[in-house]
């Protein structure tokens, strides 16, 4: 493993490509810390300490790094990238302009890009609102004032900057993608989560939980790492056989491969995606009177993550999403007609539409396997944690550990590919 970082190094372009996401992340975590204009940062770092963390908020600040409650350039994190890209995929199924753009290749993908950064835009301008809204009334941190004057121009110049850091995060992300490293956005979130490592586990160590919890921790986290590598590892292999066919006077085809369908193809997308949607209720019982019925029923029943009503609608989503997703990214019609076009076919198995229904039907028995192995990870370590008495915060969580572990692999299998183009061996031998 040593040595296949010497060599990742000492090749110059996975050198250049190394830096230059370890300098984009670099930049991301400064910005984490920036203040945005307006606000007292003093008064924030007071608050902060003894701010609670375990409801929806605890969440969104989790995925910004802990920038949020601290009010910085870059408090929204990723989060409106994250909700525009599900507002862009679900209108796919609704609209068929979105569908059309989407066939057309790199041409159709760049415009929907375009209106999904278009989107995060709109929604970093809400979701800012909404944050100094929360502040200047006091919800987002109770007892602080963390705003120098409520004033107008300053509320609207906090929320101009963080927007700005939307933007700036969006493009920091798409620069990975292109120049670096992985994948952008997926990157940032996993940076955003390990960056509260440090602070959980001295939380666990130095608080009520003392060593013997945090041993127990560990050792359920370390579980659920090792069923998270074995699972984002394992693969369904169906065996395509190619026909040999003259093309002028030589003869092509005769090979045999196969087509690899992971048991979790949507990896930590629907994760994401089902704890972004389930922070909308709570986000808006925030600006509910405390007293209220409805606000105090979400707060019960949605905001709690060991709620039996959460963990429901949490676990639905999850599935719906898993099936959502490898729905968009695996096309059965479509790569039948495309291994029929190239003379392919799977043995036993006539090329053409029942090629087509046996792969869909080969997709849903495994989807389904992997659906329910995200909303297993996600919920037994929050359940787990609760038993022990630990703040469910902690970036130990299933959905956390999943998206840290995912992404992880993800970056070492890109390494591990290059290395291997040039003759290395990779990251994973």
């Amino acid at each position: 493993m040593h040595s296949a970082f010497v060599r990742a190094f000492r090749t110059p372009d996975l050198r250049r490509k190394l830096l230059f996401t370890i300098a984009i992340v670099a930049i991301f975590r400064v910005g984490s810390f920036i203040p945005a204009p307006g606000v007292n940062y003093r008064a924030v770092r007071e608050c902060v300490e003894t701010a609670d963390t375990s409801g929806i908020l605890g969440l969104v600040n989790l995925f910004s790094g802990g920038a949020l409650l601290q009010l910085s350039i870059f408090a929204l994190g990723i989060m409106p990238y994250i909700t525009a890209s599900i507002i862009i995929q679900l209108l796919r199924v609704v609209i068929p302009r979105f569908e059309a753009l989407h066939k057309e290749g790199q041409a159709g993908t760049t415009k929907l890009t375009q209106y999904t950064r278009y989107l995060t835009i709109a929604l970093g301008v809400l979701q800012a609102t909404t944050y100094v809204t929360m502040a200047k009334t006091g919800q987002l941190l109770p007892g602080c004032t963390p705003l120098h004057d409520d004033s107008i121009w300053t509320s609207v110049l906090v929320v101009i900057a963080m927007s700005a850091g939307t933007g700036l995060i969006m493009w920091l992300g798409e620069m990975i993608t292109e120049r670096g490293v992985g994948n952008g956005m997926s990157l940032l979130i996993f940076i955003n989560i390990a960056a509260g490592f440090p602070s959980a586990l001295w939380s666990i160590v130095g608080g009520s939980g003392g060593v013997g919890k945090f041993i127990i921790v560990m050792v359920i986290a370390l579980l659920v790492i090792v069923v998270v590598v074995y699972v984002e590892q394992s693969q369904r292999r169906i065996p395509v056989q190619y026909a040999k066919r003259m093309v002028g006077r030589r003869m092509y085809g005769g090979s045999s491969t196969y087509i690899p369908i992971k048991i979790n193809m949507a990896n930590v997308i629907p994760v994401i995606f089902a704890s972004s949607l389930l922070a909308i209720p709570s986000l808006l019982s925030q600006f509910g009177q405390a007293d209220a019925g409805w606000v105090q029923w979400v707060q019960r029943n949605i905001a709690v993550a060991t709620a039996p009503l959460h963990m429901v609608i949490y676990t639905v989503l999850i599935i719906f999403f898993a099936f959502f997703y490898t729905a968009i990214t695996f096309n059965p019609d479509e790569v039948a007609d495309n291994m029929k076009s190239y003379g392919g076919f799977i043995p036993g198995i006539r090329a053409g539409r029942p090629t087509a229904e046996y792969l869909e039907y080969v997709l849903t028995r495994i989807t389904s396997a992997g659906a329910l192995y995200l909303a297993i990870i996600c919920l037994l370590p929050e359940i787990g944690f609760a038993m022990l008495g630990i703040s469910t915060s902690i970036p130990f969580g299933g959905s956390s550990i999943i998206i840290i572990v995912g992404v992880g692999l993800e970056t070492v299998k890109q390494i591990d590919s290059q290395l291997q183009q040039r003759h290395y061996e990779g990251l994973l031998h």
